[in-house]
């Protein structure tokens, strides 16, 4: 059986009502509809906030994260984020957003209303040799890649992906591992080989449901979609070959640049993203989970985390390529519980380019959310500006709150019928405006003569 977090209201009006979760999920709790659990917005629960708290769950382990609620967000009756006794105020104030990780007994109150925490862990949870629980942040890459090179050219079966590579530097890192580029002496070609370091324990179900993730990756194949060429799983760390992208990424080029781009500029970059989404968003894929809960053939794959660091660029002839680049590997690998949790941690970088129904829903996978990401980075692209105002508040919440700046209030240097397309494109509330990467496109040609 997986682990399973359970939360029970044991105090208040709502006393009896459970809530169970077995896999990867936040919730947010408050007043407001859209909120799950769902408080009502009556006189009796009026000091609980409409957006109260987030909590952030990767059985079995828990987060509570208040928003800034105007009554607090209480554990076994002390205010997260309050200075405990014996706390320097350096201690007690070094979350900027408060968050606490709970444990199975832990007491979650709102005002009222009280919760109950219980974590049924995974029975008979196998773990992996060598996976250590929480993988040091001072593990030498470089070091390990280049043993890991030596033992697949000696022969080791299992390594035999990666037996003909030779490492040359190091392009980049991010919360959940590295990047470098190889060599293949074989061929001479170079790849990106990507290391992913799991967070929390590897068990085998979750190595397995990454590694089914990978395997839809691996069948994506379009012109504006890094190609994923293949993977392993070694001394519980996974690795990948990419294709390498040698125009870097969309953020890193404009600041080379040091400005924003044209509106040519961005909308070919935009077209072609989009040529890809339009494929992937259809392809045949083969392994997704059926509705009678088994595994097979389906169509569409979403990347659920386009943003401008994701794009990458391919130099042709003096003309760049577009390329979705880590096609859902980063979040097929927070899905699978191996990034530990990043949805609120420090590691979780900005929801700038995060529409949302996302944040309401971490496990939303409707197209839409991607068409929502492009335009977001079109906007970005084109004024240098994300598009809410984050400043000076959760950015989670702020997201919930918040709608998109009008990009015409950021820059007046495009035309009126690209801007509300645009502006369009970054409606999310009730809902989400363009459903299809192809609707989206379709707006973007009709507003600007190519």
């Amino acid at each position: 059986m997986s682990a399973k977090v359970i939360l029970t209201i044991t105090e208040g009006q709502l006393t009896g009502q459970k809530f169970e979760f077995e896999s990867r999920t936040t919730c947010i709790v408050g007043r407001a509809d859209e909120c799950h659990p769902k408080i009502p917005d009556d006189e009796y629960h009026r000091t609980i906030s409409r957006y109260h708290c987030l909590v952030d769950i990767n059985p079995p382990n828990i987060r509570v994260r208040d928003f800034g609620s105007k009554n607090g967000t209480f554990v076994n009756q002390q205010k997260i984020g309050q200075r405990e006794a014996g706390q320097t105020p350096e201690e007690g104030a070094k979350l900027k957003f408060p968050e606490y990780d709970l444990n199975s007994g832990d007491m979650i109150k709102l005002s009222h209303t009280v919760f109950s925490v219980d974590i049924l862990p995974e029975k008979q949870s196998i773990i992996l040799p060598n996976v250590p629980t929480v993988p040091s942040k001072k593990v030498n890459l470089w070091d390990w890649l280049k043993a890991l090179l030596n033992r697949a050219k000696a022969g080791e079966e299992s390594l035999k992906a990666i037996s003909n590579y030779t490492l040359l530097r190091k392009l980049g890192e991010g919360g959940c591992g590295e990047v470098y580029l190889a060599r293949n002496e074989q061929t001479g070609e170079e790849v990106a080989l990507k290391v992913m370091l799991p967070q929390v324990a590897a068990n085998p179900r979750a190595v397995q449901m990454f590694q089914r993730e990978i395997e839809n990756t691996k069948a994506l194949n379009h012109p504006n979609i890094v190609k994923l060429k293949d993977a392993g799983f070694a001394d519980g760390n996974f690795f990948f070959t990419l294709e390498y992208c040698d125009g870097g990424n969309v953020f890193d080029w404009m600041q080379q640049l040091g400005r924003t781009l044209s509106v040519d500029e961005a909308l070919a970059i935009t077209r072609q993203v989009l040529d890809g989404l339009i494929y992937a968003h259809e392809a045949e894929i083969p392994a997704v989970k059926l509705a009678g809960g088994g595994f097979g053939k389906g169509r569409g794959l979403v990347h659920r985390d386009i943003k401008p660091h994701n794009i990458f660029l391919v130099n042709q002839g003096g003309k760049f390529q577009a390329k979705i680049g880590d096609y859902g590997l980063s979040k097929a690998f927070d899905l699978a519980g191996l990034s530990g949790l990043t949805m609120s941690g420090a590691s979780a970088g900005s929801p700038a380019f995060m529409p949302r129904q996302q944040v309401i829903d971490f496990k939303y996978a409707d197209p839409a959310v991607d068409v929502w990401a492009v335009a977001a980075c079109l906007y970005f692209m084109l004024t240098g500006c994300i598009p809410r105002d984050l400043s000076g508040q959760d950015p989670f919440l702020a997201v919930l709150k918040n709608n998109p700046v009008p990009i015409h209030d950021r820059t007046s240097g495009i035309p009126e019928s690209l801007a509300k397309v645009v502006d369009r494109a970054l409606l999310d509330k009730p809902e989400l405006y363009y459903k299809s990467a192809a609707e989206f496109k379709g707006a973007i040609v009709h507003s600007w003569h190519f």
